[in-house]
């Protein structure tokens, strides 16, 4: 026993012999704790599963730490077919003492093959979907389910005393009893079975040769007993055939309970049977649909990930390509590099690679680093002559009077070039001349602005006066 402040080993005193911590309630606290663990491993002796749980619960209730109770509970779960409750008690034992834990081999022994987790898996399943039928009042596929689990899993508790119940709710005690004496042998003590084995008592009552007595409807009873492989059925009290019919009634009489017997026991029996088979067959179909749903479900899902996939995909490439399907801006920009590289001086064939690069896609964040950085880098070099020759036409343009042509290009000169003021101001007089005035008195304000204190300005002063007047 450790000290819970310190970790030293306690002695028979009443504190901490390392830390002076007050250990008398811990000590208390870790007796109780063991009491209740031995109890629960007695009771787990006898296979009184039930107490055997409560007392390890309170085990744990004192003592979270006590490693070898939450192993045994897990244990005890485990044998009454409830894998989940063992898994869940070894898994914390595993988290509360990492090193030297015998939950790691119980773990080990459980997850060992992929196989039998998924038995383990189908068999929760088929024990929820016959807690369906029964909700859905289809007793009889429930019986089938739960039958079909047990024959599995055959220490399932909760499977026997549902099954229990439902023979219980049929009135064939017979059944009922036997589930039940199944289950007390897994769990001798198991108070749910307890209570359901006294309703069966009084359902079936037991004579003082241990021979069930069983009430057949007014008043009349009727003793059944095994003897040997066959169940004897025997009426306490008969009536004595009357005696004074001759012979052909008697025969005719035979022939008559025949054909009743015939009609009344074999037919619903294969009735019964057919019935069964059909069920049977109705839940695997049923099992498959679901499978079927899920796959359906799942490739639906795949469907609509790949579609927004494709979406974005669309819509960047979109962004990057024009409407028509002409080159997308990085292909241009490539172009126009190539284009510079092989015949720098060509600056009209420069100039018509360069228009096709769309501006807005490389100053675009989707647009990738270095292509934006290829764009500045080829404006940077490339630049100041392609104003230059942009002004050269444009001038010449303004000079004959084509002031549209004018217009466009030195726009294209001061694109690519700001500071060249005589594009600039030959702007603003293309402009001034073509009837655009207000265009015309933004370009010689942006003229006095950018270039203070010049000749230009000036002249864009005196022209600006001279619109206002």
């Amino acid at each position: 026993m450790q000290c819970y402040n310190c970790g030293a080993d306690l002695t028979e005193k009443n504190f901490c012999t390392n830390c002076g911590a007050d250990v008398s309630r811990y000590k208390k606290l870790l007796s109780i704790s063991n009491y209740y663990y031995n109890d629960g491993l007695d009771k787990a002796g006898v296979r009184d599963l039930s107490g055997a749980i409560e007392s390890l619960k309170l085990s744990l209730k004192f003592n979270k730490y006590h490693i070898e109770a939450r192993n045994l509970l897990g244990l005890i779960y485990f044998e009454m077919g409830e894998t989940v409750p063992a898994l869940s008690e070894w898994v914390i034992s595993k988290n509360l003492r990492p090193e030297k834990n015998i939950a790691d081999d119980y773990i080990n022994a459980v997850q060992k093959s992929p196989t039998q987790l998924e038995e383990f898996a189908q068999m929760s399943r088929k024990y929820n979907q016959a807690l369906s039928y029964c909700y859905q009042d289809s007793k009889d596929l429930a019986r089938i389910q739960l039958k079909k689990v047990l024959s599995d899993h055959p220490n399932f508790v909760q499977a026997h005393l549902l099954l229990a119940l439902l023979y219980m709710d049929a009135a064939d005690w017979e059944k009922a009893r036997k589930e039940l004496t199944r289950c007390l042998r897994i769990d001798c003590a198991n108070t749910t079975a307890l209570r359901y084995m006294h309703e069966v008592d009084i359902a079936l009552k037991t004579d003082d040769d241990g021979k069930f007595v069983r009430k057949q409807g007014k008043g009349e009873e009727v003793v059944k007993y095994q003897s040997g492989n066959e169940t004897i059925i025997q009426p306490i009290s008969q009536i004595e055939p009357k005696k004074n019919f001759g012979w052909l009634w008697g025969t005719l009489a035979g022939l008559a309970v025949g054909v009743a017997v015939s009609w009344f026991l074999i037919l619903p029996a294969r009735v019964q049977i057919a019935q069964t088979e059909l069920n049977n067959k109705l839940t695997a179909v049923g099992e498959e649909a679901d499978r079927k749903n899920a796959e359906i479900s799942s490739l639906n899902q795949q469907i609509e990930t790949l579609t927004k996939e494709n979406d974005e995909l669309t819509a960047q490439n979109g962004k990057l390509s024009g409407a028509d399907g002409s080159m997308s801006a990085v292909e241009a920009l490539l172009n126009a590099a190539s284009v510079y590289m092989e015949t720098p001086d060509d600056i009209e064939a420069l100039s018509e690679a360069v228009d096709k690069i769309s501006r807005d896609a490389m100053e675009s964040s989707d647009t990738s680093e270095a292509a934006r950085k290829l764009y500045q880098q080829l404006l940077q070099d490339t630049g100041t002559d392609l104003a230059a020759n942009y002004y050269d036409t444009g001038y010449k343009a303004y000079r004959s009077g084509d002031y549209e042509t004018a217009i466009e290009n030195l726009t294209k000169a001061v694109s690519y070039d700001e500071a060249n003021s005589e594009a600039l101001y030959a702007l603003a007089n293309s402009y001034r001349d073509n009837g655009n005035k207000r265009q015309a008195k933004e370009t010689y304000q942006k003229v006095i602005e950018l270039f203070p204190n010049t000749e230009k300005a000036t002249q864009s002063q005196r022209a600006l006066d001279q619109l206002d007047n």
